[in-house]
């Protein structure tokens, strides 16, 4: 039983705060504010031909100063329900909103995918629960799969509407927990296609061998990306790691490795308070150089 409840865990199933995430807030670049223009945000299905027998929903956020004769940039979220909600704890769409705005950041169009339900349709409502069946296969294994499933399936699927870049300097990705380093092996995997990599509580653990990346990092030449890393002292500790100390080992790998990498350690548990308190600055640093025409 013990070891159910800390794989489910890990899984995402509980993002509630724990001790030490009370000192975290929403600062006013996740806020409305009547002055900005809103993107739009439009909610999909799709079956996967690369993950067999799976179904998932996915949003897709288009700012406002979108312009279909420019190539947009691309932002993608692993969990995507956790994200793109207005209300939630990172608040993805209103940070965009804010900061491209601003001209922090270029126009990029994001696009929140949930992982895939091994059922003929969707639950009612997104969410962590019911539990995706297909999340840890997708998100834990060291493979190119999830990055297959990206580029051959989700890219060109909403690139029929938009017009994507196919640069892998404007391109980025992102996760929280297992979504996290999902979002650094679709990196590792395809850096001709992703470069930028952003990580909240990212499971750098041995739920599916993800604990060897710092050993890979130092053996490996050196690959085009940056990362950023976030992560807590109250974090998961449990049979399949202790997700403090792998992403200071990740840190430490990618430091040795002279990486473009910053790493936020703080003092909250596994879920998105610090990341999303954190997430505006996170952003300009992830997509800094990247200014708007």
């Amino acid at each position: 039983m013990r070891c159910l409840v800390s794989l489910l865990l890990v899984l995402g199933m509980n993002m509630n705060a724990t001790a030490g995430d009370e000192i975290y807030q929403l600062g006013p670049d996740s806020q409305r504010r009547d002055d900005v223009p809103r993107g739009k945000v439009t909610e999909h299905e799709w079956r996967s031909q690369v993950f067999p027998e799976t179904i998932r929903r996915y949003w897709v956020y288009v700012p406002a100063q979108y312009d279909a004769a420019k190539p947009a940039a691309v932002m993608v979220f692993q969990d995507g329900h956790a994200y793109v909600g207005e209300e939630g704890q990172f608040r993805a769409p209103v940070v965009f909103d804010n900061l491209i705005h601003a001209g922090e950041l270029p126009v990029i169009i994001g696009i929140f995918i949930s992982p895939g339900h091994k059922k003929d349709a969707l639950p009612e409502k997104p969410g962590w629960q019911p539990r995706p069946e297909n999340r840890s296969f997708e998100y834990d294994s060291l493979s190119d799969q999830y990055a297959r499933f990206l580029l051959e399936e989700m890219l060109p699927e909403v690139g029929k509407q938009y017009n994507l870049t196919d640069d892998p300097n404007q391109r980025a990705i992102c996760g929280i927990s297992s979504g996290g380093i999902c979002a650094w092996t679709v990196a590792w995997e395809r850096p001709d296609a992703f470069r930028k990599v952003l990580s909240h509580v990212g499971s750098f653990t041995n739920i599916r061998g993800g604990h060897v990346y710092p050993a890979l990092i130092r053996k490996t030449e050196k690959k085009p990306i940056r990362v950023f890393l976030q992560d807590g002292s109250g974090d998961l500790d449990n049979e399949h790691g202790n997700w403090p100390l792998a992403n200071q080992q990740m840190a430490a790998a990618l430091k040795f490795a002279d990486y473009d990498y910053q790493f936020v350690y703080g003092e909250g548990g596994h879920n998105g308070i610090h990341g999303g308190a954190i997430l505006p600055d996170s952003l300009r640093w992830l997509w800094r150089e990247e200014k708007p025409e």
